[in-house]
């Protein structure tokens, strides 16, 4: 069913791709529209060590969420911003796709647990995460995903 990297010599690691997602904040999710269309979406996103699965966060309502409760199959895509080839201007850029089952978290100190994690990706500051959660925890929905399959590749351009 998923597709390996075509050129092998490219092709990463699962270590690698794993390193990749969680070493880098933002992801473009892509979910199935109710009229069959792709539709990709930027994402924070935090990959969980323990449980192996990556979560995001977002808003309880909206074309996403639709897309999401009517089918749970996604797939992200994470790339790093490239590293620059030595007397060149081309990038070797890295990139990783996750396919797999998105769940939405509904015990409230579960889901506020998973996004203080993910908030630490960002700041440390945690008057202004307490404060966020407080104000805004009650309207947020945190997603898991479970991955099925993973690719990673880098490239370099030229």
């Amino acid at each position: 069913m998923f597709r390996d990297v075509a050129r092998k010599k490219q092709a990463l690691t699962r270590a690698e791709c794993i390193a990749l997602l969680k070493r880098e904040k933002r992801a473009v999710l892509s979910v199935v529209t109710e009229h069959g269309y792709p539709y990709a979406v930027p994402v924070n996103h935090w990959y969980n060590e323990a449980d192996g699965k990556l979560y995001f966060h977002g808003g309880k309502i909206g074309h996403k969420i639709d897309c999401m409760k009517a089918s749970d199959k996604v797939s992200l895509c994470v790339m790093d911003a490239g590293t620059p080839v030595e007397d060149g201007w081309w990038l070797t850029v890295q990139s990783v796709v996750v396919f797999g089952r998105v769940e939405f978290i509904e015990d409230y100190d579960r889901a506020m647990d998973i996004a203080r994690a993910l908030s630490h990706q960002f700041t440390l500051d945690e008057a202004y995460i307490d404060d966020e959660i407080e104000h805004h925890g009650h309207r947020t929905l945190v997603c898991a995903v479970t991955i099925e399959h993973i690719t990673g590749k880098t490239v370099t351009e030229r």
